[in-house]
């Protein structure tokens, strides 16, 4: 397993050709490791491709019985910082392919593990949030950075409201600042927080290794179905955040919010009455 520290990037992988995202499948565990430490593993266009190329893989292991349990960890700096500035910038933005990497996390027939050494920003943490278990180190911290940029945790909302309530991520949400570990699991954003990672998460994959692997399936079914209440609601949730994402990825304030970030200045927002 491999694991982190960091923050949203705007710098592009160092290497075009590289796959960002590996998977290794070893003792009935998909290990998927996010490799993009150039851009802190920002959610680029190629890295979410090759994560679902990777869940392919997975998803295959799994069908032939050989996998009960998915790990997603990290090379450093960062577990993930979010967002492409860059290419959000550039032209429209798709978020199909990232909120199908978050589905697919939460509809995996067996148990997904994030495992953190390394910060979380943003759309990092509506990536962790999406799998079952999340293991960090004491010192990862996680921030919604949205708002300091012009745009809207909105597409994140649905993962990470799963595991928490609203209220207890307001500040956070508001202000754009950071949280640490240990409140992270006090109000359920995170499930273990401990020193040594690698152990807890090989700890959990053994035992889930031991559980029936149709009951485990059943029972994250289960757990699941609690907190959406039913598949067509958190369907319907995707898609509208998905439009509020997208609408302020296109709003004047999130051009000069991103053009702020990129140049390392303040930003000038515009005022109310002239932003889209």
């Amino acid at each position: 397993m491999c694991h982190s520290h960091g923050g949203m990037s705007t710098s592009p992988p160092s290497d075009t050709t590289e796959e960002l995202v590996h998977l290794d499948l070893a003792d009935g565990v998909a290990t998927i490791t996010l490799d993009s430490p150039a851009n802190r593993n920002a959610l680029s266009r190629r890295l979410v491709g090759d994560l679902h190329g990777a869940l392919d893989d997975a998803e295959t292991a799994i069908a032939a019985g050989d996998v009960r349990s998915i790990v997603l960890t990290h090379t450093p700096p960062a577990f993930c910082a979010g967002a492409d500035l860059k290419e959000r910038a550039s032209g429209p933005p798709d978020s199909a392919p990232v909120v199908r990497a978050f589905e697919r996390l939460m509809d995996a027939p067996v148990p997904a593990i994030a495992a953190l050494t390394g910060p979380a920003r943003a759309g990092g943490i509506g990536l962790m949030a999406s799998c079952d278990l999340v293991v960090v180190d004491h010192a990862v911290t996680f921030a919604l950075t949205e708002v300091r940029i012009g745009v809207v945790a909105a597409i994140i909302s649905v993962p990470i409201f799963r595991r928490t309530r609203p209220a207890q991520l307001s500040a956070a949400l508001l202000t754009g600042e950071p949280v640490d570990a240990a409140y992270a699991l006090q109000v359920g954003l995170v499930t273990h927080v401990t020193a040594d990672v690698t152990s807890v998460v090989d700890h959990l994959c053994a035992a889930i290794a031991r559980g029936a692997p149709q009951a485990v399936a059943a029972t994250k079914r289960m757990i699941g179905d609690a907190v959406s209440e039913d598949r067509s609601r958190r369907d319907e949730a995707f898609a509208r955040m998905r439009a509020l994402s997208d609408h302020h990825f296109q709003s004047d304030e999130a051009a000069e919010g991103m053009a702020a970030f990129a140049e390392k200045r303040p930003p000038s927002w515009p005022r109310p009455a002239d932003a889209t």
